[in-house]
């Protein structure tokens, strides 16, 4: 059994720009942005993830997924027991960098006040939280002032030693 590696954190943290990175930075590693194969049902999605992880696992590969992705959530799949834990660790920035990023994004992604307000009050709860609502404890790493290639940099480094 393998860890399953998750990078998660509010909208415009950086998943998706960082998943790229990562990709480089990991090359022993699967890595994917989970906004890439969704659908309407977020749990069937969550859950086929969950099965691609199990796959590549069987190989002795390792998978990390970028998105956003809660322990209730992902522990009701039903492959979430065949991994021998699941790591998360919060992309953060602060709430002016999260603006900034959601507002810069296409019309058609639909960013309103209440929506960054919602993820405002998501990082907060993260941060809050992540010692008590995660097992292991939320690992954070601050994206405001880093490039990609930084934040990639120190994920590689979390994940190489939890492996």
């Amino acid at each position: 059994m393998v860890p399953l590696f998750i990078v998660t954190g509010t909208s415009g943290a950086g998943k998706t720009t960082v998943a790229k990175h990562l990709r480089k930075a990991l090359p022993d590693c699967d890595v994917f942005d989970t906004d890439e194969m969704h659908a309407a049902d977020w749990d069937q999605a969550r859950s086929n993830w969950l099965k691609v992880a199990f796959q590549i696992g069987q190989s002795g590969r390792h998978t990390v997924l970028c998105g956003t992705q809660m322990p209730g959530d992902v522990e009701r799949c039903d492959h979430y027991r065949f991994f021998r834990e699941v790591h998360y660790l919060n992309l953060h920035c602060d709430d002016a960098a999260r603006e900034a990023r959601l507002r810069g994004r296409p019309a058609w992604r639909g960013t309103t006040d209440a929506f960054v307000e919602d993820h405002k009050n998501f990082a907060r709860w993260l941060l809050d939280n992540g010692e008590t609502a995660f097992d292991p404890p939320l690992v954070t790493v601050d994206t405001t002032d880093r490039t990609p290639e930084q934040a990639a940099g120190l994920i590689r480094d979390w994940v190489l030693a939890r492996i």
